[in-house]
């Protein structure tokens, strides 16, 4: 299949509709699935990049008690404040939703159903856990103690972060609730249950397949799972959530699906969604039903479980392919995640993001004082890719000073600058050298080295190599001095045009990392109208429904993933300043901020 007509389902995980997020939670889930969707967008695929918040469950409703609300108005204003944060970042979403549309709850109990009708759900009697002083569920991971495999003091309710096991908040030695400290109570009730052993010999095959093509921590992570498989709850005592849709318990109030269920039949949910507003209910298909088509689904590593494991699992029982066999549901056979890319988690100047310790620096904050283009080039060349990483102040303004206004802005500003000062325009090349030659045959090599690395989700290589093309084309214009050439203006003007193709290749290079940027050098280099795509947030109406604010956008742009000939003759402008360079006295004021709060 050729990339042009290759389809390419994105799905950043739904970030909680609890608060604003923080740079930690979008070096996870948000950029790396932006960057890797410009890119294929550029390389000709047909990208399809749904997500939204997640806004069920107990979490929602202790933090709306808190601030005297209901769950959902709080659900409401954050997931509005998300909505902004990623329309900050420059997120190409071409459906960001929630997961309270009525659409959503229809296909949730559309994949419950076929589930159920396949034999993979069953109820079963259990024990819940339930605070002492409200009655109210206790979520599995607001209870704590100590892990019954392994040891470890921490580990939670549904599992051990340590030992990697799924556990039941009944099986902790010595549990407490986060919420409040107590106690819980354990009263029987009955649930649903995902019979998640019935996948194993499915997902085993499934995963072992894609040895050599996932990241080894994701793979080594979901193979060890299988060792284990447990049936899984996915209802839950709660008043908040999408109703089980079977008589007898539809309209029984005090029972919801799972907040975890509900939220990864998301990626499916937000995908129908985004094919009606399209104004072509079937266009969802080509993503999920194709087999040539592929999806990637982003996140941190605290959600590996659901993603290589349990969704999976779904997706296969949906379409009747677990030990007990089974029919498609009504929506057809649904494809599996092609890979699970999980990145590790970023630390804050040595210490764990949090938000109740004030250890964070929010997304929206950030941009007030930052280039976004500045924290997307950190979390492409020094974000938690493949080991956890530490972001901290220091390191942030070194690489945006040495390495983007340094080499990036330098380049672009000396060579745009000399051109327009000197020709007004693009100027002809004359006779090239040896060395014009290897400069632009450098550049035009990068474009299969660079999207090789990309594809593959491997940002810091990417990003490295393409910053790696800027180096060499400083070197470049130190080497060849132009300016001491005014006895000589046809040499000067083909230093001039060999730097401005470079300078434009990088340009195309760097797109998918810093697409504000891009688009200004695309301006400076004469170009017209939009060179990236950038998301736009507006308000949509459910039929049944209230209104909603969503991110959506149109990326069909001019970027493509090639070396383009400039052309001479076309009109420069002045360059201004591409990044703004930081003083160090930044370090010790983000610093105080931290020590303040």
């Amino acid at each position: 299949m050729s990339s042009s007509s290759r389809h390419i389902l994105t799905a950043p995980a739904w970030p909680y509709a609890n608060g604003p997020r923080h740079i930690g939670h979008v070096s996870g889930f948000a950029l790396p699935a932006d960057m890797f969707s410009r890119y294929q967008r550029m390389a000709g695929s047909k990208v399809l990049m749904v997500s939204g918040t997640d806004e069920h469950g107990t979490p929602i409703q202790v933090q709306a008690d808190k601030e005297g609300v209901s769950a959902r108005e709080l659900a409401d204003r954050y997931s509005s404040v998300i909505a902004e944060d990623l329309h900050g970042l420059g997120m190409s979403y071409d459906l960001f939703t929630r997961t309270t549309t009525l659409n959503h709850y229809a296909v949730v109990q559309e994949v419950f159903k076929g589930l159920y009708d396949n034999g993979y759900i069953f109820p079963r009697k259990t024990m819940g856990a339930i605070s002492p002083s409200t009655g109210r569920t206790l979520p599995d991971r607001y209870i704590e103690g100590t892990c019954p495999i392994c040891g470890y003091d921490g580990a939670r309710g549904d599992q051990c972060d340590n030992c990697g096991n799924q556990l039941d908040p009944i099986d902790l030695i010595n549990p407490v609730s986060k919420i409040n400290g107590e106690t819980p109570k354990f009263v029987e009730t009955e649930h649903f249950m995902l019979d998640l052993p019935a996948f194993t010999e499915v997902l085993g095959r499934y995963l072992r397949g894609n040895q050599g093509q996932w990241r080894p921590n994701v793979l080594k992570f979901a193979l060890n799972l299988l060792d284990d498989m447990q049936p899984r709850a996915i209802s839950r005592d709660l008043d908040w959530g999408v109703p089980i849709p079977l008589d007898g318990w539809r309209d029984n109030p005090a029972k919801k699906l799972y907040v975890w269920f509900d939220a990864v039949v998301g990626y499916f949910s937000a995908s129908v969604e985004w094919a009606r507003r399209t104004g072509d209910p079937e266009a969802w298909r080509a993503w999920w039903q194709d087999p040539e088509a592929l999806s990637y689904y982003f996140m941190g590593k605290d959600n590996i479980v659901f993603h290589a494991e349990i969704w999976p699992a779904m997706l296969l029982g949906y379409s009747g392919q677990g030990d007990k066999g089974g029919t498609p549901g009504s929506m057809g056979a649904l494809n599996v995640p092609t890979e699970v890319v999980s990145s590790e988690f970023l630390t804050m100047e040595g210490k764990k993001f949090s938000s109740s310790r004030q250890v964070v620096i929010y997304v929206k904050d950030f941009l007030e004082r930052y280039d976004v283009d500045a924290l997307r080039y950190y979390v492409a060349v020094a974000g938690p890719e493949n080991q956890d990483t530490d972001f901290t102040w220091s390191e942030f303004v070194r690489r945006n000073n040495d390495e983007l206004v340094a080499a990036w802005g330098n380049l672009v500003n000396r060579s745009v600058n000399m051109a327009a000062k000197n020709f007004g325009s693009v100027p002809e090349a004359g006779d090239l050298t040896d060395a014009d030659r290897a400069l632009m045959e450098r550049s035009r090599n990068a474009f299969a080295a660079v999207g090789a690395e990309l594809g593959r989700s491997r940002f810091k290589n990417s990003i490295t190599e393409a910053l790696d093309v800027v180096r060499d084309a400083n070197r470049y214009l130190s080497d060849q001095a132009p300016w001491k050439l005014k006895d000589d203006p046809e040499r000067v003007k083909s230093i001039l045009h060999t730097a401005l193709q470079v300078v434009d290749d990088a340009k195309t290079l760097l797109t998918p990392f810093l697409p504000n940027s891009s688009q200004k050098v695309y301006e400076m280099l004469g170009g017209q109208g939009v060179w990236s795509g950038m998301p736009e947030l507006t308000t949509v109406s459910e039929d049944g429904g209230p209104d909603y604010r969503i991110l959506t956008g149109d990326y069909a742009t001019e970027a493509r993933w090639e070396s383009t000939p400039i052309k001479p003759g076309v009109p420069l402008v002045k360059p201004t300043p591409l990044f703004k360079k930081l003083d160090t006295s930044v370090v010790d004021e983000e610093l105080a901020r931290l020590e303040n709060t």
